[in-house]
Parts: C-alpha cells; sequence; structure tokens
C-alpha cells in the first residue's frame, strides 16, 4: 500500500549530516515509509556525491526534500512546532513518549550531533536505550526505529 505525503506526515529532520550513505539510506527509508526529509545545512557532502548516489538509487526526489540554509532559519520556521530531538544524553526513552502526526523529529550529525545550544532550544530530548558502554546507534538505523514507532502510534501504517 502506497501512502501520498500530507501535511501531517512525521518529517525527519538532519543537522548537518556529514557521511553520504547515511543521509542516502534515510532518504529511502523516508520514501517507503511516508515521511517528510528535512536538512539542515550545510552538509558535510554534496548531493551529487557518488557515495549518497550510489544508496539512495532512484528513490532521491530533491523537490521532495525541505532544505533549511542554517539552523537559525529551521528553528524560526518551526517555532510554533513541536521538534523532538533525539539523543544519546536524554534520559527519557522513545517508547515511553507519545508522538504526534506533525512532529518534526531532529537527528544531529553522525560524528558530534547537535551543539548544546540546540540542545537548549528543544523541550522534548529523547534516546534510544542502548546496552550499556555502546556509543551510538547508526543514524540510518536511528530514524528506521523512530519512524517506525511514530508511524505505529500515529495510526499511518
Amino acid at each position: 500500500m502506497t501512502q501520498k505525503l500530507s501535511n501531517d506526515s512525521p518529517k525527519i529532520a538532519l543537522f548537518e549530516p556529514d557521511i553520504p550513505q547515511n543521509t542516502a539510506a534515510v532518504i529511502r527509508t523516508c520514501a517507503c515509509l511516508g515521511a517528510k526529509l528535512e536538512i539542515i545545512e550545510p552538509c558535510g557532502f554534496m548531493l551529487n556525491d557518488k557515495r549518497l548516489k550510489r544508496v539512495v538509487m532512484d528513490y532521491m526526489d530533491e523537490k521532495d526534500i525541505k532544505f533549511y540554509q542554517s539552523a537559525k532559519i529551521f528553528f524560526e520556521t518551526k517555532k510554533n512546532e513541536r521538534i523532538i530531538l533525539m539523543t544519546t544524553k536524554a534520559k527519557v526513552s522513545y517508547s515511553n513518549f507519545k508522538f504526534k502526526r506533525n512532529d518534526t523529529i531532529l537527528f544531529g550529525r553522525e560524528t558530534a550531533g547537535v551543539p548544546i545550544n540546540v540542545h537548549e532550544l528543544i523541550k522534548n530530548r529523547l534516546k534510544i536505550p542502548m546496552q550499556n558502554k555502546k556509543r551510538s546507534l547508526n543514524l540510518a538505523s536511528s530514524v528506521a526505529i523512530i519512524l517506525a514507532e511514530c508511524l505505529k502510534q500515529t495510526k499511518w501504517t
């Protein structure tokens, strides 16, 4: 069953992504599951990077991706919307959170997360619980886990 993107589709936002293969996998996940993708620039690669194209295949349609030239513009645009930050520094597990249809779920850079000033701007911070002494999951895996939970809770599937 195919679903069209609607105004209340969940949104996945990537903060200054720096690994093209991960971004490509996120593009495919969003395309297949009906989420909107938003990218906060600058990216650590060009969109014509062959590593991105190899993974994204024919799933990328740039008109379906919303780009923000900076975090400042992103937060100004989203001032009346709920943003959820996924971070290993959160105390609340994603499974103990009630997602809403129009949420924007923000993921940090693969190499550095988001800066402290971004943490301070966002009330809702969640984590994916992991085994002790494990640092983090791959970005694309994290997006898939959280998007699946969001879709399940909001009855999109």
